[in-house]
This record gives structure tokens, C-alpha cells and sequence, in this order.
């Protein structure tokens, strides 16, 4: 028997494959319970889950990415609210959309929601379309591939930097810096986390929105350049900039293990490809259950600036939470048999993986669209998709490796193979 309360959640190499039963064993217990190596309060259920979600003047979102780590200085009291304001910036990822609190959250996620309108979104789909279909053309016919660095990542990163009007010219120094595991170098532990995980790509829209303002054309970046908040002024540069990385990097990650996994679900279950192939109608809601059973953001983190409960549970002021919400995509008080995929699932879309309340990921709709267009092309184009023996090993013995990462659940690689279509 598996002794979970002996485990360290965070680094331990069995739970970064295969969180699950440490999830459920959690939960099982109590839905929401302090973890022994990190101080930290692991959220397992669904409805506490979304209790925290929705109490943004309750908990911070500073920590969102950092909460396994010690806060820079202790935390004090009965309100710890002044301190957080004081020492949020030295937090990784400060700034950053994920961190922020009402009210600036909102004007800032005001000015993403700016910049990604239906008919921006629209335009997008239809190069998403194009770009499927060169990803499968550049594997010509040999009938092979690996999903996430030979479709998904260049796939995802090129529909986005078509989104923000990144300059054809570009395009491939983008592709190349957003193919590979960058992501999973920056959330590898609590205590190595990188000071700004995306500083790659900040260089490249500073100049963007500089040259924008300085000399304005009919062009995308121009919008992203001179988009105003809500209330009509105009943000500084490095604001926008982040916006613009954070919406490429966070973006582009999440969709690329979404891809993986549905690709996986398909590749070893003929059933379910079939009825895919069948009944084209039934993509969007088997993106849901994919996401729900596979979710791409293990969970983020909160701060508790006063006493409260969740749950029942009384917890004090500067309590740092877990909320884990791929285990409250789990959770059989709101899913019937949790650890079943269900491709006609009907309360699918229920799930959290794309956030929920102020922080819900403005960036959905991309995501979901990405897939739907992705798995279309996929399946007219290849024929008797499969898992390579060689590369995973037979059936009932496969082999996957997942990165190694708490925060982001998602394989390395998936190695296919395929019929092509004539």
C-alpha cells in the first residue's frame, strides 16, 4: 500500500506520471487538507474548488504559479493583505495576467479581450485551417510522426502568432523558440522556478509594439500597439508585452498537451476513432472529456489574505492552496465515474480546466478551436491511427513520459503512426 502522506507532491516522479491516485486518496480523506513538505492546502474537490475561484476578495491569485515556494517574507496575522501588495512583484511571474488581482486584473484582462474579438478569432480559424494542412504536408508519406514537435507545437505557436500579427518574415524564429519543452525547465520545482518565465519572448514584442507606435499600419500588431484599457488610456509598453507573451506561451502549452491526449485517447482506443470518423459532430464534446479527464493545468495556486473555510475547513490568513483542478475534473460528486472517458459525456464542458470566475482563460475559444480544426484535418488526412510499438511498446505495456513539472500535465512525446489518405 502507497503511503501518500509520506509523498512530496511536488517533485516526486511517480506523481508527476500518474497523479491520480494521489488525487484520489486526497480527496477521499478530505477534500481539502494541509500537505506535509510545502505548507501548502491541497484542494481536491470540485464545488471547493470553485468556492475559492469565486472569492477573489478572500484569496490572492499573487501566488498562482509559485505557491509551493515560501512567500519572500512571513506571513503575520489576521490580514495579510498589505504584505502581499508589498512583496507581490518578487514573486515569479509578477505581472503577469495569471497573478493579478481585481481591480487591475480586470482592466488588464479587458485589454486581452480587446485584442481577441469574434471577428479577430474568426480570421484565425480560417488560416488554422491552412496551417493543419501544412504541418501534415511537411510529413510527407511515410506514415510516421511525433505528435508535439512534428504537428501540435509548431501547429499551436503559428496560429497564435497569426493571431497577433506576428510579421511573416518571423514566423519560423517563433516556431523555432516554441518547439521543445521550454516550459517544463521554468516549473520543474519550487525552489528553481525561473525569476520570469517568459523573457524569451518579451524581446520580440517590445520592438513590435514600439515600431506600432512610432509608425502605425493597417496590421494586427498595430491594434495589439495602440489598444487602450477600458477606461481609454493607453498602457505601457511592457504591459502589453505581456499580455502578447503571456497569451503565446501559456496558451500555446496548454493546447499542445490537450492535442496530445486526445490524439492518445484516439490512437489506442479504434472505437472511439471510429466514431469520430463517423459523426464528425461529436470533436467538440470529446475535446471537453479529453480535457476533463486529461487536464492540461494540474491545478494553480491562492493566497489567503484573511481567515477563512472552504469546505468546512477553517484555514488562516496566508494560507497558500492548491487548487487542483485536475482532480476536481475527477471528482465523483459532479462526475459519474470520474475515471471513465465518455466520449457523449454530457455534463463534459463542466469542467475547470480552463479556469473559472475572473480567471477564466480569455483565451478558450482559441484553444477549442485549434482542436476542433486540428483533429478534423487529422482524421480526413490519416487513416488507422495508432501508438508505435517500437517507440511506447505493445499494448498493455506502453511506456509515456510526462514532464516533469507540477503544474502542467502533459506527455514529451507521442509517437504515431498512421495510413495517409490517398
Amino acid at each position: 500500500m502507497t503511503d501518500f502522506d509520506a509523498i512530496d507532491y511536488f517533485t516526486d516522479k511517480a506523481v508527476t506520471a500518474d497523479p491520480y491516485p494521489y488525487w484520489d486518496h486526497m480527496r477521499q480523506r478530505c477534500p481539502v487538507q494541509r500537505e506535509a513538505h510545502h505548507d501548502v492546502v491541497m484542494i481536491t474537490g470540485f464545488d471547493e474548488v470553485m468556492s475559492v475561484y469565486h472569492d477573489t476578495a478572500t484569496w490572492s491569485s499573487c501566488n498562482a504559479v509559485s505557491g509551493a515556494a515560501a512567500f519572500p517574507v512571513p506571513l503575520e496575522g489576521d490580514d495579510v493583505t498589505e504584505l502581499i501588495e508589498q512583496h507581490r512583484d518578487e514573486l515569479p511571474f509578477a505581472g503577469e495576467l495569471p497573478t493579478m488581482d481585481p481591480p487591475q486584473h480586470t482592466a488588464h484582462r479587458g485589454l486581452l479581450l480587446r485584442l481577441i474579438t469574434p471577428k479577430r478569432l474568426n480570421e484565425n480559424e480560417a488560416f488554422m485551417w491552412h496551417q493543419a494542412d501544412r504541418q501534415i504536408d511537411e510529413l510527407g508519406e511515410r506514415g510516421t510522426l511525433e505528435l508535439i514537435t512534428e504537428f501540435a507545437q509548431p501547429f499551436t505557436a503559428l496560429v497564435i502568432a497569426d493571431l497577433l500579427g506576428v510579421p511573416d518574415d518571423d514566423r519560423a524564429a517563433f516556431r523555432a523558440e516554441m518547439v521543445g519543452n521550454k516550459l517544463e525547465q521554468r516549473f520543474t520545482s519550487p525552489h528553481d522556478m525561473a525569476r520570469d518565465p517568459l523573457a524569451y519572448l518579451h524581446h520580440r514584442f517590445v520592438g513590435y509594439v514600439e515600431d506600432r507606435r512610432r509608425e502605425p499600419r493597417d496590421d494586427v500588431l498595430t491594434g495589439l500597439a495602440t489598444a487602450t484599457f477600458p477606461d481609454g488610456t493607453l498602457p505601457e509598453v511592457h504591459e502589453v508585452v505581456r499580455i502578447a507573451a503571456n497569451l503565446f506561451a501559456a496558451g500555446q502549452e496548454t493546447t499542445v498537451r490537450m492535442l496530445s491526449s486526445a490524439l492518445r485517447i484516439i490512437a489506442e482506443q479504434p472505437e472511439i476513432q471510429e466514431r469520430l470518423r463517423d459523426d464528425r459532430r461529436l470533436i467538440p464534446n470529446f475535446l471537453e472529456e479529453t480535457l476533463r479527464f486529461e487536464t492540461p493545468l494540474k491545478g494553480p495556486f491562492r493566497l489567503s489574505r484573511v481567515p477563512t473555510a472552504v469546505g468546512g475547513v477553517d484555514l488562516p490568513a496566508g494560507t497558500s492552496a492548491a487548487l487542483l483542478v485536475g482532480a476536481a475534473n475527477r471528482d465523483p460528486r459532479r462526475f459519474e465515474c470520474p475515471n471513465e472517458f465518455r466520449v457523449d459525456r454530457p455534463n463534459a464542458r463542466q469542467h475547470l480546466a480552463f479556469g473559472h470566475g475572473v480567471h477564466t482563460c480569455a483565451g478558450a475559444p482559441l484553444a477549442r478551436s485549434e482542436g476542433r480544426v486540428a483533429l478534423e484535418r487529422i482524421l480526413d488526412r490519416m487513416h488507422d491511427i495508432r501508438i508505435s510499438d517500437a517507440e511506447h511498446g505493445p499494448a498493455g505495456d506502453r511506456r509515456f513520459s510526462y514532464l516533469r513539472t507540477y503544474m502542467i500535465r502533459g506527455l514529451t512525446q507521442l509517437h504515431l503512426e498512421y495510413t495517409p489518405a490517398a
